[in-house]
């Protein structure tokens, strides 16, 4: 008997292909949001309720109502077609969780990047880290209610970004625009690759 390996029948449906993707931001923009929205399974959530001790750390001007943080990661997981699936890993938004941001980013192809105009500036460090990195990834602006709408151009010009980074328009809460944006952010790093596999 060889009990070394079991071979898949060969009219098995072939296993799909799994892409890890971070879902990255300033505090407070959105990403466990986003995560949930789309996310086909229950999601993974590592939220602390903020406490008297973060006052002077956590800034939450343009976030006064937000009861909860994440401290390690959030974790969904999509398909988007039988032979694609996603793994999302939101990325803790302070500053004092930076040291786990190297260990989510192995084996990442790429990263959504959500913004805030009402606090674009939140979201230089995530924008540098991925720079330095040499990962692909998109912004993502969050349309809050109430917050102003800027052109994608203005947005782009704002954050100094290459003009082959997409720039795109986003509600958080909704599956379906959560959803195109993974998409895209796929799309773009997989062109990214093969650019580079041709240099």
């Amino acid at each position: 008997m060889d009990y070394g390996h079991s071979e898949r029948p060969s009219d098995a449906a072939p296993l799909p292909t799994a892409i890890k993707i971070l879902i990255a931001g300033g505090f407070g923009v959105g990403k466990t949001t986003l995560v949930g929205a789309v996310s086909e399974t229950r999601p993974l959530r590592t939220e602390e309720v903020l406490t008297e001790s973060g006052v002077g750390i956590d800034d939450l001007e343009g976030v006064e109502t937000k009861r909860t943080t994440t401290v390690a990661m959030d974790f969904g997981r999509i398909t988007i077609s039988d032979d694609l699936v996603l793994y999302l890993f939101g990325t803790p938004g302070q500053d004092r969780f930076w040291f786990v941001w190297d260990e989510l980013a192995l084996g990442a192809i790429g990263a959504v990047v959500l913004a805030d105009t009402r606090r674009l500036a939140d979201c230089f460090p995530s924008i540098d880290y991925f720079e330095g990195r040499g990962t692909p990834f998109l912004v993502a602006v969050n349309c809050f209610e109430g917050a102003r709408r800027y052109r994608l151009d203005e947005v782009q010009a704002a954050l100094n970004l290459d003009p082959e980074v997409p720039v795109l328009l986003c509600d958080a809460r909704q599956r379906e625009s959560a959803k195109e944006v993974l998409i895209m952010l796929v799309e773009h790093a997989m062109k990214i690759r093969a650019a580079r596999r041709a240099d």
